[in-house]
């Protein structure tokens, strides 16, 4: 964590060989979604501030929020997690419209964009266990289509190195300091998002440009 303040993804079948395919949402059909019809998605990948960039350019996400998961309410904070002994994660938690996008869908986007799910306690240039590949499941279908989406995955070599991806159920999720909400959109030009994180936002709009906002 220290490091990068100093330096400068799965619709089953289909979905795995093609990129998603998604109708364009007018902003007045975003705001009118009553809330009682959202899902949750927790996913760690890494810096939470690249993960949660990604999603809020995904169209059907209504929220995105940085955090932690996996650890104690008592050890929820950024000091102590970027000692990678509070067994926390840092995660971002979205809440979509699954009649705009599917928990599916969000997967490939975070399999294949988001971040690397080969690299093991560590993503790019931060390292530890708080870096960690995890997929916090709410209940069993969610647990069922991860590691369904895993192992098709898997079958078809997506990837030159195992997917080393935890799947875990969802204890509890805790936000993260205000700092750290947003801070792609607020900090642009901040050397870290520039080099590691802009690019996943390119990449998103490559591989699935009707589902990028």
């Amino acid at each position: 964590m220290r490091s990068r303040h100093l330096s400068p993804l799965l619709a089953l079948g289909l979905l795995l060989l093609a990129p998603a395919q998604a109708t364009a949402e007018p902003a007045a059909t975003r705001s009118a979604t009553p809330p009682a019809t959202l899902q949750t998605a927790v996913l760690a990948g890494g810096c939470f501030w690249g993960v949660e960039g990604v999603f809020e350019h995904v169209k059907g996400v209504r929220e995105v929020v940085s955090g932690y998961a996996g650890g104690s309410r008592s050890e929820a904070s950024y000091d102590t997690v970027s000692s990678g002994r509070s067994g926390h994660a840092e995660a971002v938690r979205i809440r979509f419209d699954p009649r705009r996008v599917s928990y599916g869908q969000l997967l490939t986007i975070y399999f294949k964009v988001a971040h690397d799910p080969t690299q093991l306690n560590r993503q790019g240039p931060d390292q530890g266990p708080q870096y960690r590949s995890a997929i916090f499941t709410a209940n069993p279908e969610q647990r069922r289509t991860a590691k369904e989406t895993i192992s098709q995955l898997s079958r078809a070599r997506r990837f030159p190195q195992p997917i080393v991806t935890q799947v875990v159920p969802l204890q509890e999720f805790y936000p993260a300091e205000d700092y750290h909400q947003n801070f792609m959109a607020r900090n642009p030009l901040h050397p870290y998002i520039v080099f590691h994180d802009q690019p996943k936002l390119a990449r998103l709009r490559a591989l699935y440009p009707t589902m990028a906002l």
